[in-house]
Order: C-alpha cells, then sequence, then structure tokens
C-alpha cells in the first residue's frame, strides 16, 4: 500500500536492518514490500510489508515477482490496515506451505504481535508491549527487538 506514514517508514527500515543483521550466516533473507505472495490456488496476491525467505526462492512460473515459499511475514499495522491484515490476509496466508509465522508490529504504539504455526497447523500467539523485550522467531531460530525495530518512532 502506497502512502504510508513517517512512522510506518521509520518501523520498515528498522525492521529489514534488525532482520538482515539477524539473519548473516543463515540461509535466509529480509526482502522489502515490493515482492508479490501468492497462495497455493493462485486465488490470491498479497504485498508484505516484508518477508524472510529461506533457501531457494519459488517464484511462481516464468514470473520474476511472485514468490510462494515465504517463511515469515511482516505487516506493519495503521488504524485503517490492522483488521485485513489480522483478517483476510491472514486467512489467505496460511494456505501457504512455507509460511511458519505471522509478525504484526503496531505504528501506533509499542506493540509486537507473533504467530506461530504449530505441528498440527494451528496457531500460537505471543505479543509484547515491552520496549526493551524481544519476540522470538522460532522458523528461524531468531531475536526481534522491540527496541530496534522502534527506534526513534516514539
Amino acid at each position: 500500500m502506497s502512502g504510508a506514514s513517517m512512522a510506518h517508514n521509520d518501523i520498515l527500515v528498522n525492521l529489514i536492518a534488525e532482520m538482515r543483521n539477524n539473519l548473516k550466516g543463515k540461509p535466509c533473507k529480509v526482502l522489502p514490500g515490493d515482492m508479490r505472495v501468492t497462495v497455493p490456488s493462485g486465488e490470491a496476491y498479497m504485498y508484505p510489508d516484508a518477508l524472510i525467505v529461506c533457501g531457494e526462492p519459488e517464484l511462481m512460473d516464468d514470473r520474476f515477482d511472485t514468490l510462494k515459499n515465504p517463511v515469515v511475514i511482516f505487516e506493519i499495522l495503521s488504524p485503517s490496515t490492522e483488521a485485513h491484515d489480522r483478517g483476510k490476509k491472514f486467512h489467505f496466508y496460511r494456505q501457504i506451505p512455507s509460511f511458519k509465522e505471522y509478525v504484526l508490529i503496531d505504528s501506533t504504539q509499542i506493540f509486537v504481535e507473533i504467530s506461530h504455526r504449530q505441528a498440527d497447523d494451528s496457531w500460537k500467539f505471543d505479543a509484547s508491549l515491552d520496549p526493551d523485550g524481544h519476540l522470538r522467531m522460532e522458523s528461524i531460530q531468531s531475536l526481534l527487538s522491540l527496541a530496534e525495530i522502534y527506534r526513534n518512532v516514539f
């Protein structure tokens, strides 16, 4: 979505920098929101704010801009996008077999929620409001520092 707030953009830059550092030496990389994601049926396409792909990226057919195998997806919430990000987008993302964790970052207050896919395909939710806290992304063995995500935002 174009026209994001200053807080949204600051959080996104901080997130990409933090994840790039966390992924050093791992077979994963962080990609910004210009990478389109699709579900296996091809019935939906979404543009997450950022994502992590591990191993070889799987692209749709001969398309170079549509990823099929994200592992972690990040959405930065705003009052106008929160319901869509928590609802319809999450519904579609859950159809992607490689998708393991969904990170929602609030742009109006310090609050981060991570949804973890369990072995039985259920979801476990963790959240933090602690500006000095961390949330673990189990699928990539990484910690997300809230202080770094919200650096110079609030």
